[in-house]
Formats: structure tokens, sequence, C-alpha cells
């Protein structure tokens, strides 16, 4: 029988990322995370704030041009404490994409995960300008849907959240403390202007449920497919890049 016990899970992923931080990284070493105002950044930022102090944790705000929810970004970095950096990507990426587009039609694919890995790129930028490692805030349940980006979202040197899912990392966020109005924010893409489980056609709450085994979707067979589909063909974002294994003639 799946059971969660909040109060515990919460002190475990605390206890971790200190011990990660201990064991690799000197006791300078920052965290350095990406700040979009959600649920997962919020929640991994808290995270590391019980870890490692609010002196050790650096938020990077990143919007693209404006960013109408942006105030939400700096409601959780002032709610931490922490210092942050903005820095405005709009410009690196639309010289990217024109630089991509003299050459090639933009597909949609391009206009989504482009982003995602100039944010990246950034990130690391400001870890090795400050001493910092970069903190990956995905969930499992978008990893289990491939609901990120390779090399984007889906990057980091540590990941505290990837094995909790979305239910789980909200009930993490309320137990620290992060404001509710975060934790509880509905995610959008920000692209098409839809929600993300509008844009993946089953909730959360019914995914997470599904992953932890706790409902098997057998009388709704066409979405436990949908479900499994989306699994199957994201697996690469979450194996290891496959190589070539050279075996020397003996």
């Amino acid at each position: 029988m799946y059971k969660f016990n909040v109060k515990q899970t919460a002190k475990d992923v605390v206890a971790w990322v200190k011990e990660q931080f201990e064991t690799t990284a000197s006791p300078e070493t920052k965290a350095v995370i990406g700040i979009s105002g959600g649920k997962d950044s919020s929640v991994a930022a808290a995270v590391c704030v019980a870890a490692l102090g609010k002196d050790r944790v650096i938020g990077v705000l990143m919007p693209q041009g404006e960013q109408a929810d942006i105030s939400c970004s700096y409601q959780l970095v002032n709610h931490l404490g922490i210092k942050y950096y903005e820095i405005n990507v709009g410009e690196t990426i639309s010289a990217e994409m024109k630089a991509v587009g003299s050459v090639l039609d933009i597909t949609d694919q391009a206009k989504i995960n482009t982003p995602a890995r100039i944010r990246m790129t950034t990130l690391y930028a400001v870890a090795a300008c400050v001493g910092g490692r970069v903190i990956n805030t995905c969930n499992a349940s978008e990893d289990y849907v491939g609901y990120s980006t390779k090399y984007g979202d889906s990057a980091g040197d540590i990941s505290p959240l990837s094995d909790l899912t979305v239910t789980e990392v909200i009930a993490i966020g309320d137990e620290l403390g992060v404001p509710y109005e975060l934790t509880h924010k509905t995610p959008i893409d920000g692209l098409c202007g839809k929600t993300d489980e509008e844009n993946l056609g089953f909730t959360y709450a019914t995914l997470d449920k599904y992953i932890r085994g706790e409902i098997t979707l057998d009388d709704q067979p066409e979405l436990k497919e949908r479900i499994e589909r989306l699994h199957r063909a994201n697996l690469h974002k979450l194996r290891l890049m496959p190589k070539f294994v050279f075996q020397p003639e003996k």
C-alpha cells in the first residue's frame, strides 16, 4: 500500500541535499536555481535554503522579454530571502531563432525547446561565475511523460525532486512554508496559453495515482495507453546517452 509521510520526506530530501553538498562540494559552493515562480522551482529553492542556508542559495530569474507572472518569482526570492539575478534571455533566444531561421524553417519543437536550453546555459554561466551547482527542478510526474526539455530544464547537477510526484512536491512545499499561491499555482507552458494538464490530456492527480500504483486505469484503456505511449517515447530523456562499447581484441 502506498504511503507518503510528508514530514519525514521533507526532512529526508533536505538532509539529502545537505549531504550532497558536504560530500561533493566546498563549504562555499552555492546552489543555483532557475526561478520561474512555479511550484517546482519554488519548492526546490525552499529545500536548498533549509539544507544550506539562504546565503548559499542563488535564484536566477530568466524572463523572455516580458513575463506576465514574474511577480511570482519576486515573491519567492523575497519570501526565502535569497540573493537573485535577473537575466533577460529574450534577445539571446531571438538571435538564436534568427540564425537558425536563416537556413531552416523554425518548427514548433524548436520554439518550445530552445528557450529551455538557453536558460540552462544561462544557469551554468551563473554557476561558473559564483562557484555554484545547478539544481534540477524536475519532478517524477513530468519526467514520466516527458514534460521537460532534454538538456534544458531536465539538466542539472543534483535533482532533489525528480523522484517525487507533483502531488508530493506540492505537499512538501506546504510543509516547508512556501506561499500557497506558488505551490498550488496552475502550471502553464507560457507558449500556447494552455495549462500543462490541457496539453497532456489528463490531470496530474490521475497521473500521480497511476505512477504510485493507487489506480491501474484498466477501466480507461485509452488514457492508460496515452500515458504509457508518452512514457515510452520519452525514456531517452531519463536514460544515459547510449554509447558504443568498444571491446578490444584479445
